[in-house]
């Protein structure tokens, strides 16, 4: 008995004295050189070698699929990556909208549908790596591209460009996008495992510092996984910046196009940043459908040869609110609202047949089962609903808006609000007092479309293509009063930098400049429409 007890009691002695060794270890262990479980194999990140891409030392090839976390409710992220994975793909690429993200100038909105931790973690949740595109410009068929239109309120500014009030604007803009995106690089544990340098900048070229600067905004805020470049064919020279990865976009693979990457970087993987499964729309064109096996047996011919591919866009979404872009090429056109894209999934997340084809196409080279496509949201019939009351404007304009009192018009971008940020979407409505009637020319100062009315009455529209109208003569003075609608800034060229919008110069009377105005913004935000909701007067239809 007195011989076992005494074991018993030299092991508790024994662990006693273990535990306190422990003890005194755990307090001197220097625990921030600790590399976290998620870290551990995380040092090489995204390589190229011998012209493939190596991810931690492996070969990998990159199949991918553009969605935007800002075109689509938050609430069916999960679905669509889900989906995602269901194709075959295995990495996520998105953009940044500078305008969506910094509204007003100096105030940041990471929160909600604009939540890009939270959509980055979720990506990686479910399995997908990530290439980052954060311009600041984007194009993307987005309102100028992505960046914030306060930038217009000098008359000097040169958009992508090192002109000095540029770029002041984006090292703040970076300072504070680059808290949310340095942790999320796949070294630190995250799924990025690429970061895109500017786009398509070699359309643009306007300054040949530009690239430099920012790959070194990027670089000095902490970003070190591999940095890329995107650009179509004509731009590719262009668009280089030493130490990024130059990729091509396309939709019609002609020959010899990838190996014409060979001729600006040699010895390095192909990749299609942009394989464009579709195309956007114009408002008052047909919906662009782009037919499936064409689309497919591209894809196949790109996967062929060896190189990496994202498709853009696999799911497209919608340019909710005012987000829309526009072309300006022959003449201006704005796209529309829905941004279908004729992707690879439709604007309400649906499957395709590219979808299905393509799901074919990547299970074969994978040579694995994918997993099972989610199961289709139920969708609802709403039917057609009835307007039983309306507000006319001008019985709102006295007791909802405090016109702006100007002895020239101001454009919209000018006007003093949102904290000296301006406005940068909807409508301008600018009134003067007119004796008579007579000639009416806007000396192309419209942007982009102008209803205009004497008093109430409507008498008609200038434009692009029309410049000119003719006013009905009437007895002494009357209200002139040009309602002004911003149809979408240009995403995509070379005229970025004259993207004001509202009445941008004078208009003209009888050959004579029209002059003080009462200028009321009509921004069209939840604040406004609410206000409305109990209006002083109400008409029945």
């Amino acid at each position: 008995m007195w011989p076992c007890g005494g074991r018993r009691q030299r092991r508790l002695g024994g662990a006693a004295l273990l535990i306190f060794v422990l003890w005194l270890l755990l307090r001197r262990f220097n625990w921030s050189e600790l590399i976290p479980l998620r870290l551990w194999g995380r040092t090489l990140g995204l390589q190229t070698e011998n012209s493939q891409f190596l991810l931690e030392g492996m070969p990998f090839r990159i199949f991918g699929g553009s969605m935007h976390y800002f075109r689509v409710p938050k609430e069916y992220w999960e679905d669509r990556m889900l989906k995602m994975k269901a194709c075959g793909l295995n990495t996520l690429t998105t953009y940044v909208p500078w305008n969506l993200h910094e509204r007003e100038r100096g105030k940041f909105d990471f929160s909600r549908n604009l939540d890009l931790k939270a959509f980055l973690s979720l990506a990686a949740k479910n399995g997908l790596w990530v290439i980052l595109r954060p311009g600041p410009y984007i194009c993307s068929e987005w309102d100028l591209g992505g960046l914030p239109s306060w930038l217009l309120q000098d008359p000097e500014m040169q958009l992508r460009t090192t002109y000095k009030g540029f770029t002041e604007a984006v090292d703040a803009y970076f300072d504070r996008l680059m808290r949310v995106v340095v942790p999320l690089q796949y070294k630190k544990g995250g799924p990025i495992i690429a970061v895109q340098v500017e786009n398509e900048y070699g359309s643009y070229a306007k300054d040949p510092n530009y690239m430099t600067y920012v790959k070194m905004a990027l670089l000095s805020r902490g970003i070190v996984e591999m940095l890329m470049t995107s650009d179509n064919k004509n731009g590719l020279s262009f668009g280089l910046v030493e130490g990024a990865l130059a990729t091509v976009n396309f939709q019609k693979l002609e020959p010899g196009l990838l190996k014409y990457l060979d001729t600006v970087q040699r010895d390095q993987p192909k990749m299609v940043m942009e394989y464009w499964t579709g195309w956007f729309d114009n408002w008052g064109g047909p919906h662009y459908v782009f037919d499936a096996d064409e689309m497919v047996n591209t894809v196949a011919s790109v996967l062929k040869m060896g190189a990496s591919i994202n498709l853009y866009m696999f799911h497209g979404g919608t340019n909710f609110g005012f987000m829309n872009g526009a072309l300006e090429a022959d003449e201006y056109k704005s796209d529309v609202t829905s941004y279908d894209y004729d992707a690879v999934l439709t604007e309400a997340g649906d499957y395709t047949s590219k979808f299905f084809k393509l799901r074919q196409l990547f299970s074969m080279i994978i040579g694995q089962p994918l997993p099972l496509p989610p199961m289709i949201e139920s969708k609802a019939s709403y039917g057609a609903i009835l307007l039983h009351q309306y507000i006319s404007l001008w019985d709102v304009l006295p007791s909802l808006l405090q016109p702006i009192k100007s002895e020239l018009p101001i454009n919209m971008e000018n006007l003093h609000l949102n904290d000296s940020s301006g406005q940068s979407y909807g409508y301008v409505l600018y009134e003067t007092v007119i004796f008579g009637g007579g000639h009416l020319h806007s000396r192309d100062h419209v942007r982009d479309r102008a209803q205009v009315f004497v008093n109430t009455m409507y008498v008609g529209e200038l434009d692009y293509n029309t410049v000119e109208l003719s006013l009905p003569e009437g007895q002494g003075f009357r209200q002139l009063r040009l309602l002004v609608e911003n149809r979408g800034r240009v995403n995509y060229g070379l005229a970025l930098n004259e993207q004001r919008k509202g009445l941008i110069g004078d208009v003209f009377l009888n050959k004579t400049p029209l002059r003080n105005f009462k200028i009321y913004s009509l921004e069209m935000k939840p604040g406004f429409m609410k206000s409305n909701a109990h209006p002083p007067s109400e008409a029945a239809v």
